[in-house]
């Protein structure tokens, strides 16, 4: 699939009516009717996926892209999945979570023969219950799981009324590690990655999810990395809606604004956009909302390097000194990168560098918007007053703070020492045993 943007929902013109899901960019795979038995057709294959404009990788998934389509379909339909297998080795699908036939789980080698490459196999079974599952390899399971392949598998109630939403938005959450320049991933990293996305796209290559004012929006997400993510969306509480086990009843569910999901889990969770707006969605384990370069910069932080900038050009004319005052600098900077490769924290808003990378989105809530209308409508205009700006009233007075000796707390200066005078203490006066540069003469 070269086009990485979301597709419409695949509205279903026979069988039980229901509200399609918007997979983020990515689409939902047709299906045929033959009898009573819906069929689908996943190809197993290599595929070429841009992460975000400027990094392509080199994956293995199903049907032209990775993540491979969403498969949806209703609950208590017979479903029949053809699998061809276009991979230089072989393979298997495990229907994660679904209840069905211990002969058609999908584990290579224990619940059936491995699929050899260039064989088609096919997987029957009915949907016994609704809910949001996955599908992945259970065949060099580490090894294809690392390359992208995987899928989403959505089963909506029998009954079209039950817990129905306007819009529903699905996502997995991967990881890959790849060098910056290169292309394919190294396919045994088990816990370093350096590239943390939402099917298979990292900030600022992730589509925005685009509600309607007063809609009700249900987001599901798995994980299929291999640590957890706890999800946060900005200006709003929700109710987890469904796990991994079904639906979770409305009188058992909370508010909550961040929700953990756990390596191999699935969560859902719904919402009434009644706040206009542009509202951040994202992992909050901040290295995972960074791109790949930079994950080695050392800290420089209080570190003048102004003098040693210099020096060092003479000798590598694009030297770029970079974190005395923090990272953001770097979210504007022009240096030049690797080919086929990100900048650690990019992608800009209305009001500049918006400095986020990997699982990084935006809910993007508007009026006005027609059913199933997807088309990204740009930044929120906000109301005359209502946005945060520079304060030039009168003066202010001092803000209170703690310091001093008797609070308990020091103050601190980073500034580098100059290692020929002593470490002072907090009266001044060199501290015991301190020689040259506060280290002991012996």
């Amino acid at each position: 699939m070269k086009d990485a943007t979301t597709q419409a929902p695949l509205v279903p013109t026979t069988g039980p009516d229901y509200q399609p899901v918007a997979t983020l960019n990515g689409w939902s795979l047709p299906w045929r009717m033959n009898g009573d038995w819906k069929e689908f057709h996943l190809v197993a294959e290599p595929v070429v996926r841009e992460l975000a404009p400027g990094m392509k990788a080199y994956l293995w998934g199903y049907n032209g892209q990775s993540p491979g389509p969403t498969i949806e379909a209703v609950e208590g339909d017979k479903v029949r999945i053809y699998v061809t297998n276009k991979l230089p080795e072989n393979t298997a699908v495990h229907w994660h979570g679904q209840r069905l036939p211990n002969g058609m789980d999908g584990v290579g080698g224990l619940t059936q023969p491995h699929i050899p490459p260039g064989k088609t196999f096919v997987y029957e079974f009915q949907l016994r219950r609704s809910g949001t599952f996955m599908y992945h390899p259970h065949s060099d399971e580490m090894v294809q799981m690392a390359m992208g392949m995987m899928g989403f598998f959505v089963v909506h109630p029998k009954d079209p009324a039950f817990r129905r939403v306007d819009r529903d938005f699905v996502f997995l959450l991967n990881a890959f590690d790849i060098e910056p320049g290169s292309y394919v991933p190294k396919v045994n990293t088990m816990l370093d990655f350096n590239l943390w996305g939402w099917n298979s796209r990292v900030f600022p290559g992730i589509d925005p999810l685009v509600v309607g004012k007063n809609d009700k929006v249900r987001v599901r997400f798995g994980n299929l990395t291999m640590t957890n993510h706890p999800i946060h969306m900005h200006g709003y509480e929700f109710k987890v809606s469904c796990t991994d086990g079904g639906w979770v009843d409305p009188a058992a569910a909370w508010d909550e604004v961040s929700i953990d999901v756990a390596v191999g889990q699935m969560r859902a969770f719904d919402f009434v956009a009644d706040e206009p707006g542009d509202w951040a969605i994202h992992c909050h384990k901040s290295h995972h909302t960074m791109n790949a370069m930079g994950h080695s910069v050392k800290t420089y932080i209080g570190v003048g390097k102004k003098d040693l900038a210099k020096r060092i050009a003479k000798i590598a004319p694009g030297y770029m000194p970079m974190g005395s005052n923090g990272m953001g600098e770097m979210g504007s900077m022009e240096m030049p990168l690797p080919d086929n490769t990100l900048p650690m924290m990019t992608g800009f808003g209305q009001f500049g560098p918006i400095e986020m990378g990997g699982m990084f989105s935006v809910v993007k809530v508007r009026e006005g918007l027609a059913k199933n209308d997807y088309t990204d409508p740009g930044w929120f205009k906000h109301p005359e007053g209502t946005v945060a700006h520079e304060y030039r009233g009168e003066k202010l007075t001092e803000a209170p703070r703690t310091k001093g000796p008797d609070s308990g707390v020091q103050s601190v200066d980073w500034r580098v020492k100059d290692p020929r005078k002593p470490t002072l203490g907090p009266n001044g006066k060199p501290l015991p045993g301190a020689g040259s540069g506060g280290h002991s003469n012996h």
